[in-house]
C-alpha cells in the first residue's frame, strides 16, 4: 500500500514496495502500467521483467544504517544480482519521487508480525504465524483508521503441538461444512473507526 498526504483520503493499493534498485527511473505510473498478470521470470531479459522481481523479492536491508543497494542472499542464494536488499535512502527517494509518505508491503517473514523500517517509512506486515511450522514468528494485521494512523494487531502462533492442517480424510469428513454467503441487506456503515 502506498500513502499520500494524510489530510487526503486516496490511498494508491499496490501490495509492491516499488523498484528502489532504480527509483530514479520508477514511479508508481511505471508500475500500474505492468501488464497483468504478472509473468516472473528469475532470469531476467528485460527492463519489465526486472520490476516484476524487484517488486516481489526485494527486501530492506538489514537496519536503517545500511544504506543503497546490496545483494540478498537470503532471496538470491545463486548470487544472479537479481534480487537484492535495499537501503532507507531508496524508500525515501521512491517516496520523494511519487510524492508518498509511507510504504506498507508484506511477502516477507518477520518474527514479530510487522517490522518499521526507514524510520517508519515503510512497515512490512506478515499475517502468517509459525511460517512453515518451523520460524515460531508472529503474525500480525494493521488496523488503518480514517485519520492514516496505523495499530499493529498481533497474531501469536499456537503453543501447542497441533498442526493447523488437516491432514487425513476422516477428520476432513468430520469439519463442519462452510456456511453459505448470504447477500447481506443491511445498509453498509459509513465509516469503520
Amino acid at each position: 500500500f502506498f500513502f499520500n498526504d494524510p489530510a487526503t483520503t486516496e490511498i494508491y493499493t499496490e501490495q509492491i514496495v516499488g523498484s528502489v534498485r532504480c527509483v530514479q527511473e520508477t514511479d508508481v505510473e511505471e508500475i500500474e502500467c505492468l501488464q497483468r498478470p504478472l509473468e516472473v521470470i528469475h532470469e531476467v531479459s528485460t527492463i519489465e521483467q526486472q520490476l516484476v522481481v524487484d517488486i516481489l523479492w526485494s527486501d530492506p536491508t538489514d537496519n536503517d544504517s545500511e544504506i543503497g543497494i546490496h545483494a540478498n542472499t537470503i532471496r538470491d542464494p545463486n548470487g544472479t544480482g537479481n534480487i537484492v536488499k535495499f537501503g532507507p535512502d531508496r524508500v525515501q527517494q521512491f517516496l520523494d519521487l511519487n510524492n508518498l509518505s509511507m510504504i506498507i508491503r508484506a511477502h516477507e517473514c518477520v518474527m514479530d508480525g510487522f517490522e518499521r523500517f526507514a524510520a517508519g517509512s515503510l512497515i512490512t506486515v506478515f499475517s502468517a504465524t509459525d511460517y512453515c511450522q518451523k520460524h515460531k514468528n508472529a503474525g500480525a494485521v494493521l488496523i488503518l483508521k480514517k485519520n492514516f494512523e496505523i495499530t499493529p494487531k498481533l497474531i501469536y502462533p499456537s503453543s501447542t503441538n497441533v498442526g493447523n492442517w488437516i491432514d487425513d480424510e476422516e477428520t476432513l469428513k468430520k469439519r463442519p461444512p462452510t456456511p453459505p454467503r448470504w447477500k447481506n441487506t443491511l445498509p453498509r456503515k459509513s465509516s469503520y473507526e
